[in-house]
């Protein structure tokens, strides 16, 4: 069967043996209820060593693809990164709306995250400053790290060991001299994970979204698990937690994460439209961008973060639904828009 005959084959995703990970949280002994990754995802967890050497690796390329002519235009106003909104009030755990998270979980009020909040949070204007906000120290390379993309009659299947291919990482435990360290002391390692998805081609919309769980809830192209926008206690975790150069940290059992689109990422995609990554309801995870270089606002997208438009996918232009990066919260999803 040709690649373009498989892509045509909706399937429904592959149900493997799902390993309980934890939400994200700085303790390694925290009492959190686990979440499951996804029904599709096997994983299982080993330590890797960091290195300084340069990375090799067969992943999928997440820079800018031919765009093949397609033109974005934005309604909503431009953002400003020094005084996002922050996204604590924003959280529901009964409804979707736009430019918030329908969360499954009310989160724990004690629960596991930064223990300050940052100088560059202003928690009485609701705002934060993302140009201030400090990141983890340290540019660890890992040679080993290894992420594939294959489709085929079965459907879109993801292979990763959850190391950032091509990317560095922070060093993680943070340490004690960190100037991280004084707002989110996260003692955790980056650990070897081994995640396989497969995914539905052709995902279909459903009449109802339904809410996102803590935990895994997609996967980018540089081989690194997407966690939904919230720390333990369902605050903004991109504005709260420390993450490293590349808005990275590990939670309790090491699997290295994003809370959003990481601005390494974001930034190397230049192009209008590029695909850096999917949710696990099969849904294209896009960086789009219109004429000027701007990024989508919420009030560009729906309740679940995403829209119905043209983008550029395997090798052609196709008209679907898909989630979209944004500098405001909830960052790329706010609920699930398709069957998990």
């Amino acid at each position: 069967m040709s690649r373009r005959a498989s892509a045509l084959i909706a399937v429904a995703a592959v149900i493997a043996a799902a390993t309980a990970l934890g939400a994200c949280g700085d303790s390694g002994g925290s009492t959190a209820t686990a979440t499951t990754l996804a029904p599709s995802v096997a994983s299982t967890a080993t330590t890797a060593a960091p290195t300084t050497a340069a990375p090799s690796t067969t992943a999928a390329s997440s820079s800018a693809a031919p765009t093949l002519g397609i033109v974005n235009t934005w309604s909503g106003a431009t953002v400003d990164p020094k005084k996002l909104p922050l996204g604590d009030s924003k959280v529901s755990t009964t409804t979707a709306t736009r430019g918030g998270l329908f969360a499954c979980s009310a989160g724990r009020p004690n629960g596991q995250g930064a223990q300050v909040a940052g100088p560059w949070i202003d928690t009485a204007a609701g705002t934060w400053d993302s140009t201030r906000k400090v990141r983890v120290q340290g540019a660890v390379s890992w040679p080993s790290a290894d992420y594939r993309e294959t489709v085929t009659a079965a459907g879109r299947v993801l292979v990763t060991n959850d190391l950032p291919v091509k990317i560095q990482s922070g060093t993680f435990p943070i340490a004690t001299n960190d100037p991280a360290y004084a707002y989110d002391r996260n003692p955790n390692s980056i650990k070897t994970q081994s995640f396989t998805v497969t995914l539905p081609m052709s995902p279909k919309v459903t009449a109802t979204p339904t809410c996102l769980s803590m935990g895994a809830i997609g996967m980018l192209r540089n081989g690194v698990v997407l966690f939904a926008s919230l720390d333990e206690r369902n605050r903004d975790a991109v504005a709260y937690e420390t993450q490293d150069l590349c808005d990275g940290h590990p939670q309790q059992s090491g699997a290295y994460h994003y809370h959003d689109i990481p601005s390494c990422l974001r930034d190397a995609a230049v192009g209008s439209s590029t695909v850096v990554g999917f949710a696990y309801d099969g849904f294209p995870i896009v960086v789009e961008r219109d004429a000027a270089g701007r990024l989508p606002t919420n009030a560009d997208l729906d309740e679940c973060h995403g829209r119905t438009s043209p983008v550029a996918l395997d090798g052609a232009v196709v008209t679907t639904y898909h989630y979209a990066a944004t500098l405001e919260f909830p960052y790329m999803i706010g609920c699930r828009r398709g069957s998990a």
